[in-house]
């Protein structure tokens, strides 16, 4: 018999809040190991150049200095560098340890120095000579492909890949006899992930037993064991990926990138292990940005508001060394652009294009482009055809009966509530009287804005390295319960969830139950953090394994109280007869049976109260959807927008903890605010990054954030639990309906958003063109 929930469903409190709020959170720069050496990296000051020699004299001479490698002495120790998270048979791009002939971006590494400490190792970068023969750069993706130079030789017209759906040509009948055929090119800057922790590696490595043990900040420490495996050519079970708590990692550390490479390769070669920590300024300029796109976006409507075909020509930069493939979630782009409505028709191209700029990494909900570009697409139609841009969504948002419903684009929608979700939030603001507050704010000479933002999110795939997740779960002799999960919380609270669930399953308090996660010699192989899987996953690994020990649990109880196994619950840490108080024996009884007393178990139950289990996921994915809405005000004189009231309405199935929900869908909302007004990765014309300290890279703060509010609709996925994920949901739904909230304000100067971020000088300029009767 299963116990009702206790816990899941409930506000309970963080199990890692004491720990992390009281400083003693343990990070990779806390670990210290006997006789540690300390890496940095010589970086290329230039965005493309030949690499005509290497002087490390200088800094070898320097007291402290271990060694200097080059390309040349680490590069051929790589075996493989496949990653499980997309499989050894993707056409990936290339992606040396460390520049091989020639750099391709400002920030390059080209050498790496290892020193008794960090500030030996930087003053001995110092020290190296780089002779660098200047290339002309290949700086802006949009005009990459018509360039002579190529950022790698091997790929013309600099294109990574391109995927496509139906021919353009089919729907072109369509477009010409619609009523609107509405076509505009939305561009979106480039930014980062900024993880309060940034990445850091600690490798050391036993010559004796050539086994490897990895201190990581990281998202996934099985996808980093088995990473390291194939690029060292060592056994599997000869590497260990140890994490702890990580600082945020938001698809910046989902796998190792070419600095964590060259951290393993130089650790076979050291007596000690070797430590790096990589400093803001490196963060910001080599650890990859997300975004930077833009799309030709077109939608077809009837004479009432329909929507009758959608395309989109999409192009993103994939930087000089994309970590992971970039054509995979480009295509995902093309395949969601339909979006939560009723589309007929649609098509797709995703382009992928090289540029001498930091690689192109993902970042929460990767595929966010395609409801940016729609959402602003459709506030676009809507004023064109002289209609609110509500009623335009409500006449083509999916409702929850119509589902299941395949998209044209051939992905298979269930359980999802578009319309539902979209009128919660509505209602939230009160739509009509934010509308009336609007005309009087107008009269004054006042400009407030409202935008919307709907959209459907993959979560939860059940295929690949991220379809299935493990959990072992032992019950102690004291009647404790311990639970391994092989974890990558950066964040996102996995400690309390399963606990939450494991307490549930077994009938336990939750003080009882404790959690080791992000150990690899101890935990079972999982995908770790990324696509929005963590909740619904874990919830079936749980699952899967409490039921074994539940089962062995009531079969000892019901054979030492002489009653009937159907009978029992657990429940408060005991099995108990069903309606007779005090009729029970605790878990920590049932335990000491099980462990010490053998003799007196029932036949067939083996002793002691130990399981593991593993969960395979819903293939090909668990969908979840929400709707935000957003009200600004904004200064047409100075171009300052200010947020006033910010709801997200979601559906990610019934909660296992709603204020690991909200804050979730929180974070994201935040990082979505900074994409649309703030945030911005500059480059000048030689590829010089500009934007590589907090004093030029612009990061919101909780005055320019108002307070999130939350409205939640459950519906159940397909999943255990019907758990949906939430982790990325905030970051693709905050953007849109943040510009669209400014260009519903500026509605009355006719001007047109086209562009992020929205910065008071873009908004002045738009406003002023407009007034001068120039194109808006």
């Amino acid at each position: 018999m299963t116990a009702a929930a206790r816990y899941a469903g409930t506000r309970v409190q963080r199990v890692e809040d004491t720990r992390l709020l009281t400083g003693r959170g343990v990070f990779v720069d806390d670990v210290v190991r006997p006789g540690m050496l300390h890496a940095h990296f010589v970086r290329s000051p230039m965005a493309r150049g030949r690499i005509r020699s290497i002087d490390a004299s200088a800094a070898l001479a320097l007291d402290g200095v271990h060694a200097v490698y080059t390309a040349e002495d680490l590069n051929p120790g790589v075996r493989e560098h496949w990653y499980s998270l997309i499989g050894r048979n993707v056409p990936d791009t290339p992606r040396p340890p460390l520049a091989e002939g020639e750099v391709r971006f400002v920030g390059d590494p080209v050498a790496l120095v290892v020193a008794v400490d960090r500030y030996v190792a930087e003053d001995a970068a110092e020290l190296v000579v780089v002779d660098y023969e200047p290339l002309t750069p290949v700086v802006s993706y949009v005009s990459a492909t018509e360039s002579e130079e190529l950022v790698h030789e091997a790929y013309p017209r600099n294109v990574a890949g391109t995927l496509g759906g139906r021919p353009a040509e089919d729907l072109a009948g369509t477009f010409a006899g619609a009523a609107y055929d509405v076509q505009e090119t939305i561009h979106q800057q480039a930014y980062s992930a900024v993880p309060m922790e940034t990445r850091g590696l600690i490798a050391e490595y036993s010559a004796p037993t050539r086994e490897m043990t990895i201190w990581a900040s990281t998202q996934s420490p099985h996808e980093v064991r088995l990473f390291c495996s194939r690029l060292l050519g060592l056994p599997e079970h000869h590497v260990r990926v140890v994490m702890r708590d990580t600082g945020g990692g938001f698809g910046q550390k989902a796998v190792p990138q070419r600095e964590d490479m060259c951290v393993m390769l130089a650790a076979l070669r050291l007596p000690v292990a070797l430590k790096w920590i990589e400093d803001r300024q490196e963060n910001l300029s080599s650890a990859g940005q997300g975004r930077h796109e833009h799309g030709a976006a077109r939608m077809a409507f009837d004479d009432d508001g329909r929507i009758l075909a959608a395309a989109i020509e999409h192009v993103q930069d994939a930087g000089a060394y994309p970590v992971p493939w970039p054509v995979q979630t480009a295509m995902v782009v093309g395949l969601l652009f339909p979006g939560p409505y009723r589309v007929p028709e649609a098509t797709f191209t995703c382009t992928s294009v090289f540029s001498n700029t930091n690689a192109r990494a993902a970042y929460r909900g990767p595929w966010q482009f395609e409801t940016l570009s729609r959402e602003m697409l459709l506030d676009i139609a809507a004023r064109r055809m002289g209609m609110d841009p509500i009623e335009l969504r409500r006449k083509n948002l999916l409702r929850r009966d119509e589902m299941p419903v395949a998209n044209p684009n051939g992905m298979p929608y269930d359980d999802v509530t578009p319309l539902e979700t979209f009128e919660h939030a509505l209602d939230l603001l009160d739509y009509e009287a934010f509308r009336a507050e609007q005309e009087r704010a107008r009269a004054e000479g006042r400009y407030l804005g409202v935008g919307t933002s709907t959209y459907i999110e993959p979560t939860t795939t059940g295929m690949g390295f991220l379809g299935t997740e493990g959990a072992t779960i032992r019950i102690e002799p004291s009647g404790k319960v311990n639970v391994y999960v092989a974890g990558g919380s950066s964040g996102n609270s996995l400690e309390t969830t399963v606990v939450q669930l494991t307490a549930d399953a077994l009938g336990v308090d939750m003080a009882d139950v404790s959690t080791i996660q992000g150990d690899t010699a101890i935990t079972p192989f999982g995908g770790g953090t990324g696509g929005s899987r963590s909740g619904s996953m874990i919830a079936g690994a749980v699952a899967e394994t409490a039921s074994v020990l539940r089962e062995r649990l009531l079969a000892i109880a019901a054979h030492r109280l002489e009653a009937a196994v159907e009978d029992l619950e657990l429940v408060g840490g005991q099995a108990v007869v069903r309606g007779t108080p005090g009729s029970g024996i605790s878990v920590a009884e049932i335990a000491d049976l099980a462990y010490f007393d053998t003799g007196k178990l029932p036949p067939g139950v083996p002793p002691g109260l130990e399981a593991s289990g593993r969960h395979k996921g819903q293939a090909p994915m668990i969908w979840a959807n929400a709707t935000h809405v957003c009200t600004c005000e904004v200064d047409v004189e100075t171009g300052m927008v200010t947020l006033l009231r910010y709801i997200v309405s979601e559906d990610c199935g019934p909660m296992i903890n709603p204020n690991v929900v909200e804050g979730q869908i929180a974070g994201g909302t935040v990082q979505g605010i900074g994409g649309a007004l703030f945030e911005q990765g500059v480059y000048d014309e030689d590829g010089n990054p500009l934007t590589t300290t907090f004093v030029d890279y612009l990061l919101p703060t909780s005055t320019e954030v108002p307070t999130i509010e939350y409205g939640h609709v459950e519906t159940p996925g397909p999943g255990p639990g019907g758990y949906k994920g939430v982790g990325e949901g905030g970051a693709i739904g905050a953007p849109p309906a943040v510009v669209n909230a400014v260009a519903d304000a500026l509605a009355p100067f006719g001007v047109t958003l086209t562009r992020l971020p929205v910065t008071p000088a873009s908004v002045v300029a738009l406003v002023q063109a407009a007034r001068d009767g120039g194109p808006a």
